[in-house]
């Protein structure tokens, strides 16, 4: 029987437990989090394109619920963390940085002036208010994506994909 998975021939025919722990022996060190995120399908973007950049893990804070379906089952694949609260979410950081990507406060920095570290979580907010200041105060760096159009961000999925290319650019592709 044909394996009609997304997934690339070398993990054609295992199961999704063989391929979890083949993608788990050359995880990178990046993680991300998802802040309050309400459209299902902009989680199972980030999720899958999560999964694409074989991060270590995907912490959903807040809301745990999402309609798995945008992710192409690739969840199966890596490891979900959820947090109730905010402080579940930051015991889980030690020694890690924690960048936010959002456009809309003064302390964010242009995206492509970022030197990232090698431990480090990105972390995408709501589309309608953004990351949560509580958890913007706890960030030691934000950054914004820039545009060139008529509109001020692009979607969160999308940015969550341009973030996590620019940190595999400078630690995995260099």
């Amino acid at each position: 029987m044909e394996d009609t998975r997304n997934l690339v021939d070398e993990y054609k025919g295992l199961s999704n437990e063989q391929v979890f722990d083949a993608l788990s022996k050359k995880r990178t060190s990046l993680e991300i989090a998802i802040e309050n995120v309400e459209h299902d399908f902009n989680i199972g973007s980030i999720v899958r394109t999560a999964n694409s950049f074989n991060v270590s893990k995907v912490h959903i804070i807040g809301r745990k619920k999402y309609n798995r379906r945008g992710a192409m089952c690739t969840d199966k694949y890596l490891e979900i963390i959820h947090h109730a609260t905010l402080e579940d979410f930051l015991k889980t950081q030690k020694d890690r940085e924690l960048v936010a990507i959002e456009n809309n406060t003064p302390r964010a920095k242009e995206l492509h002036t970022k030197k990232f570290a090698e431990n480090t979580t990105l972390i995408f907010g709501s589309e309608n208010n953004g990351i949560s200041g509580e958890l913007l105060e706890k960030a030691h760096d934000v950054r914004y994506i820039e545009s060139f159009g008529s509109t001020r961000s692009v979607n969160v999925g999308a940015a969550a994909a341009i973030a996590m290319y620019e940190w595999t650019r400078q630690n995995v592709l260099n």
